[in-house]
């Protein structure tokens, strides 16, 4: 079989061809596979591409937020921080969809514990924690549950810090929000 200078076997592609937009799959033998609706992507299904709704397709987005800077201790309060969501967003569960970091460990027995509001109204029914001498909430004692995966665009959050540790002197606290565009 020869080649038609397209880099195509002359029997191949370019003759299954019949319409614009038109892509060639494998399965057993080439295919046409024809261009898909607006608002459709090509993705995966079983190995084969196959179009799907745009608006199914899921992939992962984190948003972190500073909630103090990285050398001052932080302390107990409400409104730590306050932003708006820049989209809509649907969370993971657990410590997939919230987790919070800090620069310094606090030092001394207990935990640091964060409370995440949307519109003023908490969003985790098991605050968030971190155990002393960590930096992450990730694999703490108390593991965190959100009760709300469904955040507004432009919904007003805020950071609040309801416990330190004994030492308090941990510094640099961040959260990360990490889910799906809803």
């Amino acid at each position: 079989m020869g080649f038609n200078g397209d880099l195509y076997p002359s029997a191949g592609a370019s003759v299954v061809m019949s319409t614009k937009g038109d892509v060639v799959r494998y399965n057993t033998e080439r295919e046409r596979y024809g261009i898909g609706s607006t608002n459709q992507v090509l993705t995966v299904v079983a190995g084969l591409p196959a179009w799907a709704d745009a608006g199914h397709v899921t992939q992962s987005r984190a948003l972190e937020v500073a909630c103090s800077d990285e050398s001052t201790a932080l302390t107990t309060g409400t409104a730590k921080v306050t932003f708006r969501m820049p989209f809509a967003m649907t969370l993971n569960a657990g410590e997939a969809g919230v987790r919070a970091s800090l620069t310094g460990a606090g030092s001394t027995s207990g935990t640091t514990t964060v409370d995440i509001n949307e519109g003023g109204s908490t969003i985790l029914s098991t605050k968030c924690t971190i155990d002393d001498g960590d930096l992450t909430s990730v694999g703490a004692t108390s593991a965190v549950v959100v009760s709300d995966v469904n955040l507004a665009d432009n919904a007003s959050i805020t950071v609040d810090v309801d416990a330190v540790t004994g030492g308090a002197d941990e510094t640099g606290l961040k959260i990360q929000l990490i889910g799906t565009l809803a």
